[in-house]
């Protein structure tokens, strides 16, 4: 196959409109497909907002987008297939098995799933092989990350290749893990972010501030490796893993799991109430978006930077 240059958008909520966004804004033909109401309005006025942010403005009623009123019209003639529709098991496998029916041989067929198994969801499908999950962080057409788990290593090598194509950091899996790798880390935090909110230890404006001034500002910049590689001082992760370790050790037995019950689920919502105050969802996410593209700009700078240095071309 040529370079892949059509692509059928399965599924336009929140993810399938930010992927839609980020694949027109590159210059991809885009054929859109929902069976919710509403959700081709939806889906233009959100490519107008959000293709301005990317940074390459592309207008809502663009001849490269198509709106398909079936699934058959969407996928029939795609090179590249991405399905955003719900994440529930059941699901995924009855959809995914349709779209196999229904792609050309040669496409392939990427899931947004974030914590369904590949070889439970594709099941029914009669070539699982050009399946594959590529799970983004919400939302894609602004945060880099991919977790992308074959299927065929040609329908990994050719969904790695696209994503890098448009700007995205795709990682490679090289097992199956529900979660995949960044929402196992995310959900460990959660949990113990609900633990300390039940047991009183702190607020939820607090819990938050603890990540965003803290910890939050090392993530945004490298990992957990290299983070505790640095705090080893001069002799690094060796010296880190002799004499600061235990030290996590005593925490991990101290790690807690929340009983979701009633009196927790008012408590989160209105911790999260009362720390947003005057602000709205709308407001919240437009300084997040804000927040993502000049993260973004600076760490494409670095990567930049890590590149000369290593000589790379």
């Amino acid at each position: 196959m040529s370079d892949i240059n059509r692509v059928a958008v399965v599924g336009c909520g929140t993810i399938g409109m930010s992927w839609a966004s980020l694949f027109l804004a590159h210059g991809l033909d885009v054929q859109a497909y929902d069976p919710v109401p509403g959700r081709e309005a939806s889906l233009r006025n959100f490519i107008a907002a959000a293709t301005t942010s990317i940074g390459r403005p592309v207008p809502a009623d663009t001849a490269a987008l198509r709106w398909c009123s079936e699934l058959g019209d969407a996928v029939g003639t795609a090179q590249f297939v991405q399905e955003n529709g719900p994440d529930a098991e059941d699901a995924k496998r009855t959809l995914l098995a349709a779209i196999d029916r229904l792609t050309p041989a040669d496409g392939i067929i990427a899931t947004s799933t974030s914590s369904q198994l590949r070889s439970a969801i594709t099941a029914e499908c009669e070539h699982p092989d050009r399946h594959i999950v590529a799970h983004p962080f919400n939302p894609p057409h602004l945060v880099p990350l991919v977790e992308i788990l074959g299927g065929a290593d040609w329908a990994v090598e050719r969904a790695t290749t696209l994503y890098r194509r448009l700007g995205r950091h795709p990682i490679v899996m090289r097992r199956e893990m529900r979660g995949h790798i960044a929402n196992r880390l995310t959900s460990a935090l959660w949990r113990e972010a609900l633990f300390i909110l039940q047991e009183g230890g702190a607020s939820v404006a607090d819990i938050d501030d603890a990540v965003r001034y803290g910890p939050g500002l090392r993530w945004a910049i490298m990992g957990p490796y290299l983070t505790y590689h640095l705090a080893g001082g001069p002799d690094g992760i060796g010296h880190f893993l002799d004499h600061l370790l235990p030290g996590h050790v005593k925490r991990w037995a101290d790690l807690g799991t929340p009983v979701l019950d009633t009196d927790l689920k008012a408590r989160i919502v209105q911790g999260v109430l009362d720390a947003l105050g005057e602000r709205s969802i709308a407001d919240c996410t437009r300084e997040r978006d804000a927040m993502l593209v000049a993260l973004a700009s600076l760490g494409a700078t670095t990567d930049e930077r890590r590149g000369d240095a290593r000589g790379d071309s």
